[in-house]
């Protein structure tokens, strides 16, 4: 390492402990998307304390960026944490107030921004960049609570459910010529990334009509009843699904009922409709449609169907070799993988990078299932030291000697939308359908 490297780990150890008491507090204070109000303060009491030039909140709602320098020709890098945790009440470290906890990692992204953030600040570091770092936190990664943010919408504070999404709807990107994504993965320290799913989301109301569920049933129309046969048309549409198309549709209800003796005249339900292309997704949501459409017919009920743009198929993109030199400085000895395969989770870096590029890392220091209860860190030196360093590191080999790494990968890119042909598409999936009850008409 040269000597603006090694002043770059030395920061990040001289304040080792702080960024892992920092990230600790994040993983146990976890807050769903659209709501991390506690997490984005935190963040920017951390660049405050770094008398950053400008810094800006609010951003869709929750999102931070701080600049490192208040103007600077050539390039603009964003160093992204995601905010938000999901929805689980049974891990260990859930926080009690909003049932969420940070079973994907998110906090360790935003510890690694904190720490590069806390080593780009130091003016000999500062330096030697030409360009500028954003340290970004943003909302909303994980899709949930879709009727949640359906409400947001209707009240005009946001337009999209994804946080990238949203930021890229508000033009937050604009000044930004490239940014750097991190997550973290059970297999250790990678480079690159592969291809993804992407979807659309959906919030399905079947309608009924309510009655006394023993003493008249027949007055009544079932919506539950409904729901549950959509459910099995929807099971009979997987075999006419691609396997080279990757289609997962997981629904779920979020309400089947009011009281047990009184007929269900309503059932709401959530879903995504994931797949590998955008031709895919639409395939399969039209066939999702359909079956809800036909369980709802079949006993006479209603149905309101409102899709709502979800995230892009995600970009396969190579390791960058100041990516792999910043992973093979601290992990020396360690075998850095390169991610190429298919993905059939999903993320909003999918739609980013399709306005822009966007370089992507992995580190450890977890362990257990994502998504799920077991999830746990197990060494919080990789989750959160290493990923600030490389973080930094990156960031150094990106925009050191007039930033030539990063303008060659700004100069080869070619976007696939524009802002606004990005809104146009993003606008051209959202309906909204309806049909009233019948009953035994």
């Amino acid at each position: 390492m040269d000597a603006i490297e090694q002043k770059i780990v030395q920061k990040i150890d001289e304040n080792r402990e702080a960024l892992i008491a920092f990230g600790r507090d994040i993983y146990t204070h976890a807050e769903l998307g659209f709501k991390e109000f506690r997490s984005a303060g935190k963040f920017t009491d951390a660049l405050k304390a770094l008398n950053l030039p400008v810094i800006e909140t609010g951003l869709a709602l929750t999102g931070v960026k701080g600049y490192l320098k208040p103007k600077a020709e050539g390039p603009v890098l964003a160093l992204i944490g995601e905010l938000d945790a999901l929805r689980i009440p049974s891990h260990a470290c859930v926080n009690p107030e909003t049932q969420a906890a940070h079973c994907c990692g998110h906090h360790a992204q935003l510890a690694g921004v904190v720490g590069a953030a806390l080593a780009l600040t130091d003016p000999e570091v500062a330096a030697a960049l030409d360009g500028n770092v954003v340290f970004f936190a943003v909302p909303a990664e994980e899709y949930g609570e879709i009727a949640f943010k359906n409400q947001l919408r209707e009240e005009g504070k946001i337009r999209y459910g994804g946080g990238k999404c949203e930021l890229i709807r508000i033009g937050a990107f604009d000044d930004i010529s490239l940014s750097l994504a991190h997550h973290l993965s059970n297999e250790g320290p990678s480079a690159g990334d592969g291809s993804s799913n992407g979807f659309v989301s959906k919030v399905i109301r079947i309608l009924g009509r309510a009655a006394h569920a023993a003493g008249a049933p027949h007055l009544g129309v079932n919506a539950l009843n409904a729901a549950a046969l959509g459910h099995t048309a929807l099971q009979y549409q997987r075999e006419t699904f691609k396997d080279e198309d990757h289609v997962r549709v997981h629904p779920i209800i979020t309400k089947g009922g009011d009281l047990v003796n009184v007929v269900p005249d309503e059932v709401v339900l959530e879903a995504l409709v994931r797949a590998k292309d955008i031709g895919a997704i639409q395939d399969a949501d039209r066939k999702t449609d359909r079956a809800y459409k036909a369980g709802a017919d079949a006993l006479g009920a209603g149905y309101e169907i409102e899709t709502m743009p979800g995230y892009l198929p995600k970009i396969p993109t190579q390791a960058h070799p100041a990516l792999l030199e910043a992973l093979k400085a601290v992990f020396p000895g360690r075998e850095i993988k390169t991610q190429d395969h298919h993905g059939s989770a999903s993320t909003d870096v999918g739609d980013l990078q399709h306005i822009q590029p966007v370089l992507s890392f992995q580190t450890g220091g977890s362990r257990g299932a994502y998504h799920s209860p077991q999830f746990e860190i197990t060494d919080e030196e990789e989750a959160y030291i290493s990923t600030a360093k490389i973080f930094a590191l990156a960031s150094y080999g990106l925009l050191k000697d007039k930033a030539a790494a990063a303008r060659k990968i700004t100069a080869g890119y070619k976007p696939v939308f524009t802002r606004d042909s990005y809104i146009q598409f993003m606008e051209s999936l959202i309906r909204k359908e309806r049909k009233e009850v019948r009953g035994n008409e």
